[in-house]
C-alpha cells in the first residue's frame, strides 16, 4: 500500500467525519448554550437565595441579642435572690460578652451601620452596668443594682434597645 492510496481512502472519511460532527454541533449548539445558561443562572439564584437566608438569620439573631442584653430582660434572667451587686455585675458583664462573642460572625451578613450600632449598644450596656455599681455601697445587693440601672433606663427619652430593634427591622425590610 502506498501513501497515495491510504490518503485517498482516509481523506474522504475524514472530511465526511468533520462535516458530520460540524452539522451535529450546529444542530445542538443552541441546546448546549441553553444548558450552560440555565445551569449558571440557577447556581446564581441558589447562591442568592442562600445568602438571603443567611442575612435574614443574622438579623434574627441580632434581634435576639438585643433582647437578651436589654437590662430589663438581663436582670430578670440572671438575678438570684441574695446575690451581691458586685456578683450580679460580674454575671451580667460575662453574659453580655458571651452573647456578643456568640453573635460576632453575624457582622458578615448585616450592614456596617447595623453592626456599629450593635457594638455601641453592647459597649453602652456594659458601661451602664459598671456605672450603676459605682454609686452603690459595698453592702449593696443585686436588687439595688437592678433598680439603679432600670431607673436610669426609665430616664432615657428614647430607649436605645427599641431604637436598635427598629433599625434592624428597617434593614430587614430593605432586604425584601
Amino acid at each position: 500500500m502506498s501513501i497515495e492510496s491510504i490518503l485517498t481512502a482516509v481523506v474522504p472519511i475524514t472530511v465526511a467525519g468533520v462535516l458530520t460532527v460540524s452539522a451535529g454541533y450546529y444542530l445542538i449548539k443552541s441546546d448546549i448554550e441553553k444548558y450552560f445558561t440555565l445551569r449558571f443562572t440557577n447556581a446564581k439564584k441558589e447562591d442568592s437565595t442562600q445568602l438571603f437566608s443567611l442575612r435574614l438569620q443574622a438579623h434574627e439573631r441580632l434581634i435576639v441579642f438585643v433582647e437578651r442584653i436589654n437590662p430589663s430582660n438581663l436582670f430578670l434572667r440572671l438575678y438570684v435572690p441574695g446575690i451581691s451587686a458586685q456578683e450580679l455585675q460580674a454575671l451580667v458583664l460575662n453574659e453580655i460578652r458571651a452573647e456578643y462573642q456568640h453573635n460576632v460572625t453575624q457582622q458578615l451578613y448585616v450592614s456596617e451601620i447595623i453592626w456599629k450600632v450593635i457594638r455601641k449598644l453592647k459597649d453602652d450596656t456594659l458601661a451602664m452596668v459598671n456605672q450603676g455599681v459605682q454609686g452603690l455601697p459595698e453592702s449593696a445587693r443585686g436588687m439595688d443594682l437592678s433598680r439603679k440601672v432600670l431607673q436610669h433606663m426609665a430616664e432615657i427619652a428614647d430607649n436605645p434597645y427599641d431604637l436598635t430593634l427598629d433599625l434592624i427591622k428597617k434593614d430587614i425590610h430593605q432586604l425584601l
